[in-house]
């Protein structure tokens, strides 16, 4: 028998003046991730210190939203869904949700596109098989 991912509401994400970009960018339908302009290496979130070498020489970029799957889990309850971890094209990993699937049929190594869900703030990226 099929698990249907449930239709669930996220929870509206913390807006501050660090994250004001990111959202900015996702209100527009854009997954943002950092840069650093140092070593050329991508990450997630992007902020405005560089993990690699904590330089502030860092840009943020457009993600192509393509990626992935690097494991899951199916939370099972009244409303089932599916936390996993993506790999994108561009290198970072992102911790989010697989919607829009039927959650027993998520498999590790599927591929997979970003797609917004709405919250009653800004909305979060989340990811649904290609």
């Amino acid at each position: 028998m099929a698990t249907p991912a449930f239709d669930r509401i996220p929870v509206s994400p913390n807006e501050d003046p660090d994250n004001k970009p990111f959202f900015d960018a996702a209100r527009e339908g854009k997954l943002l991730i950092g840069k650093c302009l140092d070593t050329g290496k991508t990450f997630f979130p992007p902020r405005h210190v560089s993990p690699f070498t904590l330089s502030n020489n860092v840009e943020f970029v457009e993600s192509k939203g393509l990626g992935k799957i690097y494991s899951w889990s199916v939370q099972r309850g009244k409303e089932p869904y599916c936390l996993a971890y993506v790999t994108l094209e561009e290198g970072p990993t992102v911790m989010t949700n697989i919607i829009q699937t039927d959650l027993d049929a998520v498999k590790i190594g599927q591929s997979v596109k970003l797609v917004f869900k709405a919250t009653e703030g800004a909305p979060v990226p989340m990811f649904t098989p290609v």
